[in-house]
Formats: structure tokens, C-alpha cells, sequence
């Protein structure tokens, strides 16, 4: 369980991170690498990143970043700018980086390899090292999908919006995943982990990623305490581009990704899953996929109907869905 202890001067500094970091979404592709959750389209990505050359270039990183994407801090920093936030990684502070080594050795379960070791002695050849193997992963791990995961944190910040203007603060913040729960001023995100974070006054940061399917992640940065967790539509159902090169003229096809903004159109009928992927030409597991994580986000109920479940909007879906 993941537990935010809020004061009022933290639901008052509650905001939103300006747009999605470098080396922090490197991380978190990092980490999916390793995972098996986020679908089919999820396992097509890792596929197409299976080359040599790929793989040779996240070797090191996978070293360092779990598949509960809890990596060290000095990693990621949450920088808008890839050559400024890797000049943050070499100036970590000893400290910080023993600290952060240790925590992911004994609690992320990874081993203390050579390399662990040697950038715990502050090895200058180690962190040369680790900033090519950085600077060799990013291309093909971020910056070819980059335009898509500033899409998909946009598209979450604007539905995110929408939610708060329905349901208020409190609402909103208990809605980023399924499962979370508000016990007085403490937020409970059901996550595997154990964690308590105590912003203390500084405000709570929030990081959609389009590029990542765990649960949330919380932890204390120079901007705050920062809260990282999946953005409403994830990658592989973010569009490439509209007709014209641009982004697509349906704003709900933007924001929720053009076979879901499909699904919640048809949900005005009622239909039952099977009904669903013979109307839009797709599989039984991706039409209840769709559906699931349109029932996450509050836009559509399930009921069982006999051998059967039928869809169907909710009041915000159809509050989404008007003009």
C-alpha cells in the first residue's frame, strides 16, 4: 500500500509536472522491458525492441531499474531537457547515490553487480560508463516515441481536469488507479509495496506516463515530492499522427485513443463484449481490455447478463461525450 500523509498545505500545492522527463520515462521503458502486463500492444513494443543493439544498450540500465520501475532517484531526475538531466546524474551526491544503491539491492531485489558496486565508489569510468549506456538507450527507448507520450500527458491532463471539475480535488487524486481510497487526509493507492510519503508542506507533483502500466510511484525530488503513475490512455493506443501529419481532429479519439473512444460511443447501446469486437473488427481479449480500462476510469459500468456482460456510459461518459 502506498500511503500519502497529506497536510493542507500539500492539497493546496497539488500540481501537475510541466510535461513528461527524459530519463525519468527511459527509466520507466526500462522497467516495462522487464514486465508482462500492458496487453498486446505493450508485447508488440517489446518485440520491436529485441534487435542486438537494443538490448546490448539497456543491459546496463536493467542493472539498475526493477520491473517495479522503483529505480534509484539519481536516475531519473525529472528534468525536461536529456542532456541537463544526465549532467544531474554524474553531479549525484556520494550519499545519494549509496543510499539509492542500497534501498534497490535490498529492497528492489536486484543483485550488487561490478558496476552497482563501482558506482558506489564514485568509479569515474563506471558513470562514463553509464551515461553512454544512457545515451545509447534513449532513441529507440524515448525519443522515437516522444511526440506520442507528450500526447498522451497532455490528453491526461486535460481528462484529469474534466474529473476534477466533477468530482473536486480529493475526487480526482483517488481516481489516478483503481483502488485508492482516501482515509481522512491519507490517500491509499493500493500498490505491492509498503511505502509512507510525507510530502511535509512541499505539495504532491503529478507525472502521467503514457509509457508505463504499474502501479503508482511516489518519491522526494528537488520540485517536490513526485507522483508518477499511468496516463488514462497508454502508448500503444496513442494515434501516430492525424490525416495532415498532425494530431487527430476527435478530441475524445485523442485523449482516450480511437478503438476506446469507439468503445465508449457504442456504449450507448449497451453491449455485451462479444457485440463490441465484431462491430469494431477486433479480438474478444482487446474489446474487454478496451472496456476494462474504460471502467477504470469511471466512463462505463459492467453487468453480467447470463453468459454475458454488457457496457454501458456512465454519467461522466456521457457528460464526456457532449458537445
Amino acid at each position: 500500500m502506498l500511503r500519502i500523509h497529506f497536510t493542507a498545505e500539500d492539497l493546496l500545492g497539488v500540481r501537475f509536472a510541466d510535461g513528461p522527463a527524459p530519463l525519468l520515462e527511459l527509466g520507466l521503458a526500462v522497467a516495462m522491458l522487464q514486465r508482462h502486463d500492458g496487453g498486446p500492444g505493450f508485447a508488440r513494443w517489446r518485440r520491436s525492441l529485441s534487435t542486438p543493439r537494443a538490448r546490448a544498450a539497456v543491459a546496463p540500465l536493467r542493472q539498475l531499474v526493477p520491473p517495479s520501475g522503483a529505480g534509484p532517484l539519481f536516475l531519473d531526475p525529472p528534468s525536461d531537457d536529456l542532456d541537463q538531466g544526465l549532467e544531474t546524474v554524474r553531479s549525484s551526491a556520494g550519499t545519494l547515490v549509496h543510499r539509492e544503491l542500497t534501498r534497490v539491492t535490498t529492497k528492489g531485489g536486484l543483485p550488487a553487480t561490478t558496476l552497482l558496486r563501482h558506482l558506489a565508489d564514485q568509479d569515474r569510468d563506471a558513470w562514463q560508463y553509464l551515461e553512454r549506456a544512457m545515451r545509447a538507450a534513449y532513441p529507440d527507448l524515448v525519443g522515437a516515441v516522444w511526440p506520442r507520450l507528450r500526447t498522451g500527458f497532455d490528453t491526461d491532463l486535460a481528462w484529469r481536469a474534466r474529473v476534477q471539475r466533477e468530482h473536486g480535488l480529493r475526487g480526482m487524486l483517488a481516481g489516478l488507479h483503481p483502488g485508492s481510497r482516501w482515509r481522512g487526509s491519507v490517500l491509499e493507492i493500493p500498490v505491492e509495496r509498503e511505502v509512507d510519503v510525507r510530502p511535509g508542506g512541499t505539495g504532491l507533483v503529478l507525472m502521467p506516463s503514457a509509457q508505463w502500466t504499474g502501479g503508482p510511484l511516489a518519491g522526494p525530488y528537488p520540485l517536490g515530492t513526485l507522483l508518477v503513475y499511468p496516463a488514462v490512455t497508454p502508448l500503444p493506443l496513442l494515434p501516430e499522427s492525424g490525416p495532415d501529419g498532425g494530431p487527430q481532429d476527435d478530441p475524445i479519439a485523442a485523449l482516450l485513443g480511437r478503438t476506446r473512444a469507439a468503445v465508449l460511443r457504442l456504449a450507448d447501446r449497451e453491449p455485451t463484449t462479444s457485440q463490441l469486437a465484431a462491430e469494431l473488427g477486433i479480438s474478444l481479449a482487446s474489446a474487454s481490455e478496451h472496456a476494462r480500462a474504460l471502467r477504470r476510469a469511471g466512463l462505463v459500468t459492467t453487468v453480467r447478463s447470463g453468459r454475458a456482460v454488457r457496457h454501458s456510459r456512465t454519467g461522466l461518459g456521457h457528460r464526456l461525450l457532449s458537445p
